[in-house]
């Protein structure tokens, strides 16, 4: 089995797909998320793993794009506890420049401002570049994952450094079919609905007329048309179940169209 990920390796993407595949597999790291969905769908992988959202920077906006025009579903979901780690090859005090990607320097903004005011932040491309970096240059230091520290040879001088004790990334498994009912489940979903009065409520609406509890909703831009939106939902059940199915047939009188992303068991691994 080949599973694609947004890559490099050591990224909290590649520690996702260990998380809910173990290391026995073969894992293909991937440039961007658009590869990841190519390569599913045109089979050269079997699954993919995205990231969705994080708790603290909010949507992966290209990743619900992506969901606009692919014929994938999603599979699963792994929600992964992110915790960033200041490492280097020397001593911290020795700490002349600190590199990472621009969403990691932002979940550790407030301990950088208290604990390495004058130290010069870099950007990188992704956080296993900025390990790297640590490794190879003189008097540099990373924010990575644990995984990263341990592939290239780093010490991890302060762990947890995270403004957030909360900050969790949720990843998508994507594949060709969705799986069969488990009991406890989610679905997601995106329409789109006309621009008028009421129109949004109309739709919520159709998910409380049968008691389904929605656990989120995200709109993007359509693209196509300005000020016009997809709406993408979250909700729990699945879409072979008799409610869900009253609920959706509901939702697609109030929308222009209603596209199921997905069914998927309701769990973190």
């Amino acid at each position: 089995m080949i599973i694609a990920y947004l890559g490099p390796e050591a990224t909290y993407s590649h520690m996702a797909v260990i998380r809910k595949f173990g290391s026995s597999l073969r894992y293909e790291p991937l440039p961007n998320i658009s590869d990841v969905f190519t390569d599913v769908a045109k089979g050269r992988a079997d699954y993919g793993v995205v990231p969705i959202e994080n708790s603290t920077e909010g949507a992966v906006t290209h990743t619900y794009d992506m969901f606009v025009d692919s014929e994938l579903k999603i599979c699963a979901q792994i929600v992964l506890p992110i915790r960033h780690n200041l490492m280097a090859a020397c001593p911290r005090d020795a700490i002349k420049k600190l590199y990472s990607i621009p969403q990691v320097l932002a979940q550790c903004r407030q301990w950088l401002q208290v604990n390495m005011p004058h130290v010069e932040v870099i950007e990188t491309s992704s956080s296993t570049r900025a390990a790297q970096i640590a490794r190879s240059e003189p008097n540099a230091g990373a924010i990575a994952s644990a995984l990263a520290a341990e592939m290239y040879g780093l010490t991890i001088l302060d762990e947890n450094i995270q403004d957030s004790s909360e900050n969790v990334t949720r990843f998508l498994v994507i594949g060709r079919k969705y799986p069969q009912p488990t009991g406890n489940d989610k679905t997601s979903v995106m329409y789109a609905v006309q621009d008028r009065v009421g129109a949004l409520h109309d739709t919520i609406a159709s998910f409380k007329k049968f008691k389904i509890n929605m656990t989120k909703i995200e709109s993007r831009p359509s693209k196509k048309k300005a000020w016009e939106y997809y709406f993408f939902v979250d909700f729990l059940g699945h879409c072979d179940d008799a409610r869900v199915k009253k609920a959706l047939t509901e939702l697609a009188k109030h929308t222009m169209f209603v596209k199921i992303l997905g069914s998927y068991p309701n769990v973190n691994g």
